[in-house]
């Protein structure tokens, strides 16, 4: 046999030797996803938004402030800590956060989440993407972790857009926790990015359903739609009476319950039930995303 017909021969061999599967997770995917989805103009809109209503918040605090009022007070309905954002700063990430929770960040999370798969598929470009090197649990992984960046990233952008404005608009110094206590503005900041954290925690739930949602259609308006006209029903039933018994169950239940972080001692109870509910409907739902996702036929 020539030198020729050995190496192919070789090559042949090679080709036909079987690959090692893949691993689920690539690092390389995951920034290359983050990347994309960060640059994308309405990623960057979503983002001006949520740093946009802190502003407003505080404008509107200072100018009732200017009014001779005290800036809303923790009156019924509203953060119990309203009230305190004319006399520090600080609390008015705390008002921002609870202003944003409950509609702006979700509806940010869910336009992610819903035009995750979905969007790539109206693209057709789903397709290309599950061509090596990503299969779909590998893909549905990295774009379940690239929302719960988006999670992280938005709150963070309020929290210090909120910072910047009550440093702007009011004096900063000790933070009157709302048990009474009084702590240094240094472990006011750190209680404020814990706060922070519990808040993008809060929404991974959101996340898991938008992404499921966007496993069963090839439209990403209408995945972003259903997940966030879900989100605004569910809402709606977290304050019916008459569903008193079911709503421990719901997302957003216990999403509030980030307040509890600003006692002393810090109230953990709620907080525990929030991100236990959270990992189930992230456990849940994620789950349903998966096997739909993996059982799919991919036409785009």
């Amino acid at each position: 046999m020539s030198q020729a017909e050995m190496s192919q021969a070789e090559l042949s061999q090679a080709g036909a030797a079987p690959r090692s599967p893949r691993p689920l997770w690539s690092l390389g995917l995951l920034r290359s996803e983050i990347t994309m989805t960060f640059r994308r103009w309405r990623t960057l809109a979503l983002l001006a938004v949520l740093a946009g209503v802190p502003v407003l918040v505080g404008v509107a605090v200072r100018i009732e402030t200017g009014r001779g009022r005290s800036g809303g007070g923790g009156g019924e309905g509203g953060p119990a800590f309203i009230s305190q954002v004319t006399n520090n700063g600080v609390f008015l990430v705390f008002t921002s956060l609870a202003v944003t929770l409950p509609f702006f960040l979700p509806m940010a999370i869910g336009v992610i989440a819903g035009d995750s798969i979905a969007g790539e598929a109206h693209g057709g470009t789903l397709r290309y993407l599950l061509v090596a090197p990503a299969g779909r649990t590998r893909l549905l992984l990295v774009k379940y972790a690239t929302t719960l960046t988006f999670c992280l990233v938005g709150t963070l952008t309020v929290a210090l857009s909120a910072l910047a404005t009550g440093a702007l608009l009011f004096p900063l110094g000790e933070v009157t926790l709302l048990s009474g206590t009084s702590i240094p503005l240094a472990e006011g900041l750190l209680r404020a990015l814990a706060i922070a954290g519990a808040v993008a925690l809060s929404l991974v739930g959101v996340a898991a359903i938008g992404l499921f949602l966007s496993t069963l259609t090839t439209s990403g308006i209408a995945a972003m739609a259903t997940t966030v006209g879900l989100l605004i029903t569910v809402q709606i039933l977290d304050t019916l009476p008459q569903l008193e018994a079911v709503q421990p169950y719901l997302f957003p239940h216990y999403w509030l319950s980030f307040a509890d972080l600003l006692r002393d001692p810090v109230y953990w109870d709620q907080l525990a039930k929030n991100f236990g509910l959270q990992a189930v409907y992230a456990a849940v739902f994620g789950t349903a995303a998966w096997a739909r996702f993996t059982t799919r036929d991919i036409t785009a």
